[in-house]
């Protein structure tokens, strides 16, 4: 059980101190690993920024999703998930996310491009994977963008998810994997939904 995402992420930190020497970018997920990926940068001296990620939610149970979607139009789709909405309404979703992805980079990230990543080692981080879509997604970018090595970083995963996104990464770091897991949240104390102005926060804390 972790206090917060500050825990979390400070404990998540000492798992990757065999990464400090390399040239490591960290790209956290907004908004929930934006702190983890705070923790993790500032532990091993390693540029932070963010990556943005949306899950693509079902339209009649938005807290389910189907699949995800980047800020490079990398998807994950899945298939046996999606296989009740028609091609025109998974479109109109992918459309609705990717809006909210460039309103996301203008106010969570001034608008700037990713850094440059070619041949470095990313630590992707959020706060847990639940089905593994964001994360997926997330991969599949940094692979377009010529990552050298990736690595996927988060406190929680069902273990099903763990090993699916293992085989797709250089490296994954869990610390829990609870043999009942049914949601990020029960590993943590104090959860709650992370605002934007938390994000700005923390992004301008990492630059000072």
């Amino acid at each position: 059980m972790f206090k917060d995402r500050t825990d979390a992420g400070k404990q998540l930190a000492k798992l990757l101190d065999k990464y400090r020497n390399e040239d490591v970018l960290v790209l956290a997920i907004p908004r929930g690993g934006v702190e983890i990926g705070y923790q993790v940068a500032n532990y091993l001296d390693a540029e932070l920024s963010l990556l943005v990620s949306r899950k693509l939610p079902f339209p009649y149970n938005p807290e389910a999703g189907f699949g995800a979607v980047t800020e490079d139009g990398s998807s994950f789709i899945n298939e046996i998930a999606a296989r009740e909405l028609s091609e025109d309404m998974i479109e109109q979703i992918k459309k609705e996310q990717v809006d909210e992805i460039k309103r996301r980079i203008e106010v969570l990230r001034n608008g700037e491009p990713l850094p440059d990543m070619k041949n470095r080692t990313v630590i992707l981080t959020d706060d847990g994977l639940a089905m593994g879509s964001t994360m997926s997604a997330s991969v599949k970018l940094c692979k377009n963008k010529g990552a050298g090595k990736i690595v996927v970083a988060v406190p929680v995963a069902g273990k099903q998810v763990a090993d699916m996104i293992d085989k797709v990464v250089d490296d994954i770091i869990v610390l829990d994997i609870p043999p009942f897991f049914h949601a990020v949240a029960q590993v943590y104390e104090n959860w709650y939904d992370v605002s934007d102005n938390e994000v700005i926060e923390i992004m301008n804390k990492a630059k000072k």
